[in-house]
């Protein structure tokens, strides 16, 4: 199976360089699925339900989140009634929406798609360990339909993400981490068959701090005052994600690739 997971869309940047390059990497690469992190869609602050639709008309399978999810408060009215819209699995039980998903790829072959988010300098949720244990224990890679596990993992914390890749090391085809906004250089497949990523990095901008205009974030760093609500960066786009092969037989990952289309960042695209 040849899975396609998209960083972090930031604003209105991000979604212009998705919309331009997806159709052409799913195309080019044969994708049979693709995940996009899309908490911070809607002007760098949250998603709604029209973002979600327009993702999903342009090839979106699942749409993961994180700690902005409720930014856009018409989200909570409406992710309920969207299963491919997902919110952090260890948010406590009575939150809306859910935290994790199985959808049919373009073949017919079920995956199952979990997002958690981290604890370290985040705000404290539930333990995501056991949380995502406990789906893996429910459905183990391969049994049924399952042809494929991927886990977006939200975090700030590199070694919490890195723990987490060695906790689903053979249980899941890939955990790839979202939040920061930068991609890391260590994609590898983990002893046991894991394909893993610190940080996928962000679909956006990238002449700015994370994702933002420049002038506020660093007005706030010299100055260490109030500042007003930092903005999206409004300058052409780039589209950063990583692609993933998995063995039909077993779920688990063949091979790991980047993916970097667009302004700025060194271009990266898989030969396959």
């Amino acid at each position: 199976m040849r899975i396609l997971f998209c960083g972090d869309i930031v604003g209105r940047s991000g979604r212009d360089a998705v919309e331009e390059y997806l159709p052409r990497v799913r195309k080019d690469l044969n994708i049979d699925f693709v995940i996009v992190n899309a908490e911070n869609a809607a002007h760098g602050f949250g998603i709604t339900k029209g973002i979600c639709q327009n993702l999903y008309k342009i090839g979106v399978d699942v749409i993961t989140t994180g700690n902005h999810i409720w930014d856009q408060k018409e989200i909570i009215s409406y992710i309920d009634q969207d299963k491919r819209l997902l919110r952090p699995l260890n948010y406590p039980a009575t939150t809306p929406g859910r935290g994790y998903t199985i959808v049919p790829n373009r073949k017919g072959k079920d995956v199952l798609v979990m997002n958690a988010q981290a604890r370290l300098f985040m705000e404290t949720l539930d333990d995501p360990f056991p949380a995502v244990d406990a789906i893996l224990k429910k459905y183990p890679l391969g049994s049924g339909s399952i042809g494929a596990i991927v886990l977006d993992f939200h975090g700030e914390a590199t070694s919490e993400k890195m723990a987490m890749g060695h906790f689903c090391d053979g249980r899941v085809s890939l955990v790839v981490g979202t939040h920061t906004h930068i991609p890391t250089a260590d994609m590898q497949i983990l002893p046991q068959g894991t394909a893993y990523q610190t940080d996928a990095g962000m679909c956006g901008d990238y002449n700015s701090v994370v994702g933002m205009d420049k002038t506020v974030p660093i007005f706030k760093f010299i100055r260490k005052m109030p500042t007003e609500r930092m903005q999206p960066a409004q300058g052409p786009g780039t589209l950063c994600g990583v692609f993933v092969e998995t063995d039909d037989a077993t779920g688990l990952a063949k091979s790991i690739q980047p993916v970097r289309l667009g302004a700025r960042l060194t271009p990266a695209f898989p030969g396959v």
